[in-house]
């Protein structure tokens, strides 16, 4: 698994975890060490063999827990953590964010309030006339929606 890779999960969890209004400090610190490792010029993988958990824990940004999510990730593919989110907030959910008009905010609420996890979710929403229930979703933001999810 590559720097780019464990990088590239981290940063979906915070989105999941922004997505379901979990702590902010929590979401911060996961996207803080997706950046730090997606540049990070020593593979991973390589500071966790020579170094172990220790040498990953001096990278900024990455402590304890997440840590011991990169050993996770190198041994199982996946982490525990992740697999408990995505079992309550699918990952689907995060498909929301590539519609037009909808951003983290917009689905938050589709996904908090009115338990819309996937596209086609949204989809049926919105053939349904359930944008005009959405707070904040304005007649234009509405009709880009609208227009994506029929695209």
């Amino acid at each position: 698994m590559t720097n780019e890779e464990i990088a590239r999960r981290l940063e979906r969890m915070a989105l999941l975890l922004e997505i379901r209004g979990e702590d902010r400090y929590r979401v911060r610190s996961y996207r803080r060490a997706a950046e730090v490792i997606e540049t990070w010029p020593t593979p991973l993988k390589q500071v966790a063999v020579e170094e172990g958990v220790k040498g990953l824990q001096a990278l900024p940004g990455v402590g304890k827990a997440i840590s011991g999510k990169i050993v996770e990730l190198f041994e199982r593919g996946t982490f525990e953590a992740w697999e408990k989110l995505t079992e309550e907030t699918p990952e689907s959910v995060l498909d929301l964010l590539k519609v037009e008009g909808v951003g983290l905010k917009t689905a938050a609420t589709l996904h908090q309030q009115f338990k819309i996890s996937s596209l086609e979710d949204l989809r049926q929403f919105v053939e349904g006339g359930g944008l005009e229930l959405v707070d904040g979703v304005g007649e234009k933001t509405a009709e880009r929606i609208t227009s994506s999810v029929k695209a």
